[in-house]
């Protein structure tokens, strides 16, 4: 099922992002394809980008847990990316953790954290034969 949500492979890292206008019927049908790709590709580590949320609310915070403890079964980590400020203050005044999700400011500090480098700097690192 196709939920319009982008959902990109890095190697073994899906990366992905959540709308403002997220509802039931998208987000159970991002779980499915989710953990559907998560279980059929090999997949390690998922990244959601939530920069472009303004607002999370208790809905899309048992989303993210589902999809965290869902993955981690599956044997890939989540890290939910670009929380702003304003959510960041509205989860904790609403009592809401997002319990088994790591956090990062931004997509690419998530992908470091689940051990991703570009590849420039895996061929810089890389031992050269002589």
């Amino acid at each position: 099922m196709n939920t319009g949500l982008p959902i990109l492979r890095l190697g073994d890292i899906l990366l992905s992002g959540l709308l403002s206008d997220l509802d039931d019927k998208t987000a159970l049908a991002f779980t499915d394809e989710l953990t559907t790709r998560i279980a059929n590709e090999g997949i390690r580590g998922v990244v959601i980008d939530i920069s472009r949320l303004e607002v999370v609310d208790s809905f899309v915070a048992r989303v993210l847990m589902e999809l965290a403890g869902t993955g981690r079964l599956l044997g890939a980590r989540m890290v939910v990316a670009g929380m702003r400020p304003a959510v960041a203050l509205t989860l904790t005044e609403l009592g809401l953790r997002l319990t088994g999700v790591r956090t990062a400011l931004n997509a690419e500090q998530a992908m470091e954290l689940l051990g991703w480098r570009r590849p420039a700097e895996a061929a810089e690192e890389a031992p050269h034969a002589s």
